[in-house]
């Protein structure tokens, strides 16, 4: 007689399949977890204890400060008071040349939106914007006579700043100055909500760590909400700290890291490319705006890192990103970056392992 076999029926088979797999699952996180244990968290879930806001739109304007070209165009053309007559006469002739020639501003009374953007227009005119704050002092009492001053305006102007100070003021003066034109910008770009760190999309800049991180392993939790224009969520590493009182880098000058879907960039300075240094290993199918557990092992005396990301949450990484340039390897804060105005991203769960017992992405090679 044949050996009679005994098969588990479909409902207990796949039980048991889920069951095994869910084990496996929790196995591979506890060993991560154990091989991290050496692991601090940079985030306690309640404040930004630990780092440092440092946006760009403090310092300079952006394409989205401007929402309205054409009334801002024909205020400075009219020189209709001291400070459009300063401004305009600041300009650089090409870029008088491309406002002039842009449609006129409807009517106050006619207008309901704003006139289509001529976006080269735009950019030229921001981009002096820029020279004129990041140049000598803006302020003039007689300039100034009859421009109603913020309490954050008056503050700063009384302390007399210089350098990165100075531009903030210059750029909160022209605000003041143009209040429908160069609406003020809120205050932080970076808060803590429902715990996790958020962007406010307030503006291009970051928020960094208050120490520096050479050789270490990055744990985090992530997701991307929202984004007018879009782009991916970034973190960056090797970056240069700010030195107090001068503009910082954009982008700290550091090397970025777009999550969960594995973009980057170069910003050391004379760079800013997408860079010939990285390795895309794998181009997910994730979903941005579903929450992905990210690693990143970084050494910076060999200019080295990787980043894996696991998504679902629980389940086993996948390498994204191979990074390999020790002449970009450096000391530095670890930094999350809004990339412009109009982004919502959320972060949690945010650990570091400065001395990890070993280089291997642990989210991937665990069992």
């Amino acid at each position: 007689m044949g050996t009679i076999r005994s098969f588990p029926n479909r409902r207990k088979f796949l039980k048991s399949a889920v069951v095994g797999a869910t084990a496996c699952a929790f196995a591979r996180i506890a060993a991560a977890e154990d091989q991290s244990s050496a692991a601090t968290s940079l985030f306690d879930g309640k404040t930004l204890d630990g780092w440092i806001d440092a946006e760009n739109s403090a310092t300079a304007f952006g394409s989205a400060d401007v929402p309205d070209l054409a009334a801002l165009t024909k205020k400075l053309a009219d020189k209709s008071n001291p400070v459009a007559t300063f401004v305009s006469d600041q300009l650089d002739d090409t870029v008088k040349t491309a406002l002039a020639a842009l449609p006129p501003a409807p009517a106050a009374s006619t207008a309901t939106t704003p006139a289509p953007d001529d976006k080269a227009a735009k950019s030229a005119l921001v981009k002096n914007l820029n020279k004129i704050i990041s140049g000598s002092a803006v302020y003039e009492k007689a300039r100034f006579q009859n421009v109603s001053l913020r309490p954050e305006t008056q503050q700063i102007l009384a302390q007399s700043p210089q350098g990165r100070d100075l531009v903030h003021l210059n750029k909160l003066l022209l605000q003041d100055a143009f209040p429908a034109e160069l609406p003020p910008n809120a205050a932080m770009g970076w808060t803590v909500k429902d715990g996790v760190i958020a962007s406010t999309g307030v503006g291009r800049g970051v928020i960094y760590t208050a120490k520096d991180y050479g050789r270490f392993r990055l744990m985090f939790t992530m997701r991307h909400v929202s984004g007018n224009p879009d782009h991916q969520a970034c973190v960056l590493i090797f970056c240069t700290r700010p030195v107090p009182s001068e503009i910082p880098f954009d982008a700290l000058g550091g090397i970025q890291f777009q999550v969960p879907k594995g973009g980057h960039w170069d910003y050391r300075p004379g760079q800013n490319v997408a860079g010939a240094d990285f390795t895309t290993v794998v181009k997910p199918q994730f979903d941005p705006h579903e929450w992905s557990r990210v690693e990143i092992i970084a050494d910076a005396s060999a200019g080295t890192a990787r980043m894996a990301v696991a998504q679902p949450l629980g389940s086993k990484a996948v390498e994204i990103l191979d990074y390999k340039n020790q002449a970009a390897g450096k000391a530095g804060p670890i930094a999350l970056q809004m990339h412009n105005a109009g982004l919502f991203d959320e972060y949690k769960d945010l650990v570091i392992d400065t001395n990890p017992k070993t280089g291997d992405l642990i989210t991937v090679t665990g069992s």
